[in-house]
C-alpha cells in the first residue's frame, strides 16, 4: 500500500487537535507507514482552522480541509474527506485523542494483508475504555445488541466510527445517506451486507479530556433507527443488487 490515508472530522476541536494531529504523525513515522493525514474543519467557530493551518507549515503530511458547502454534519464532513483523501485506503478518527494512534498502525497492517475493512472492538478480550460516561455505555451497549441481532453478525462494536476501509470498498458502499453520527453505522454494515472481507481486532478508547463532545444520544436514535433499517431491507430484499461482484474490485 503505497499511502494510507487517515480521515478526522473536526467542530471546535481548538484544545486537542494539534496533539491528536502530531501524536498520530509521529507513530506513524516511527512505524515507516506512508500516510496522509486529512483533517477536515466542519464549520468551526474556534481557532481549529488556524491552527490547522500552523501545523501545516511545519508536517508536508497534513492535509487541511474545510467543509464550507453550506451544510455541516459529522457524516458530511467525513464524506469530504473521503473525496479528498489520495490514499488507497482511509483510517476514519475522532479529532480528541479519544483513539489509540497505536490501533491506526495495526489496521494498515491488516489492509496490507489484504483485507477489504478493519473495525476495531473496545468489548472484545484485549480491548478496553477509559472514563466512559455509564449512559452513553448503556445506550451504546443496548444499540450494539440490536444491531447484532437484526443483521446476525457476531460484530459487537459497529457504531463506533474509528474503522478502516480499502477505497474501492468505501465507493462500492455508495451512495452514503447518511450526514450524521449514523455514518458510523452505515459504513460497516453497508460493507457487510455488500459482501466485502473484513476482520476486527480488540482496541482501546479514553474520553475526551478537552472540550464538548459532539454526539447527541437524543438526536441520534431515529437516525440510527433509520439506516439499519435502510440497510435490512438492501440485505433481504434488493436481491443481491449492490454486493461486491465476486473476484472483482468494486
Amino acid at each position: 500500500m503505497n499511502l494510507l490515508s487517515i480521515v478526522i472530522p473536526a467542530r471546535n476541536e481548538q484544545g486537542c487537535i494539534a496533539s491528536t494531529v502530531e501524536h498520530l504523525h509521529l507513530e506513524l513515522c516511527l512505524n515507516q507507514v506512508p500516510h496522509e493525514i486529512v483533517v477536515v474543519d466542519d464549520g468551526s467557530t474556534d481557532s481549529t482552522w488556524n491552527i490547522l493551518q500552523e501545523l501545516q507549515a511545519h508536517n508536508p503530511s497534513l492535509r487541511p480541509v474545510k467543509n464550507n458547502e453550506g451544510l455541516n454534519g459529522f457524516g458530511r464532513a467525513i464524506v469530504k474527506g473521503i473525496e479528498s483523501a489520495s490514499g488507497e485506503a482511509i483510517v476514519i478518527m475522532m479529532a480528541d485523542e479519544s483513539d489509540d494512534c497505536r490501533d491506526v498502525v495495526r489496521y494498515y497492517e491488516l489492509l496490507n494483508e489484504g483485507w477489504d475493512c478493519v473495525f476495531g472492538s473496545r468489548f472484545m478480550k484485549g480491548g478496553g475504555v477509559i472514563d466512559y460516561p455509564w449512559l452513553k455505555l448503556l445506550v451504546n451497549r443496548l444499540a450494539n445488541l440490536f444491531i447484532r441481532i437484526l443483521f446476525k453478525v457476531p460484530y459487537n462494536d459497529t457504531t463506533n466510527a474509528f474503522k478502516a476501509y480499502r477505497k474501492t470498498t468505501l465507493q462500492g458502499c455508495r451512495p452514503f445517506l447518511s450526514p450524521h453520527f449514523n455514518l458510523t453505522v452505515e459504513l460497516p454494515l453497508k460493507a457487510i451486507v455488500r459482501g466485502y472481507s473484513w476482520t476486527v481486532v480488540p482496541i482501546t478508547w479514553r474520553n475526551r479530556r478537552t472540550g464538548a463532545p459532539k454526539l447527541k444520544l437524543k438526536e441520534m436514535g431515529s437516525r440510527y433507527f433509520f439506516i439499519c433499517a435502510y440497510i435490512w431491507l438492501e440485505k433481504y430484499f434488493s436481491q443481491g443488487d449492490y454486493r461486491r461482484p465476486v473476484g472483482k474490485d468494486a
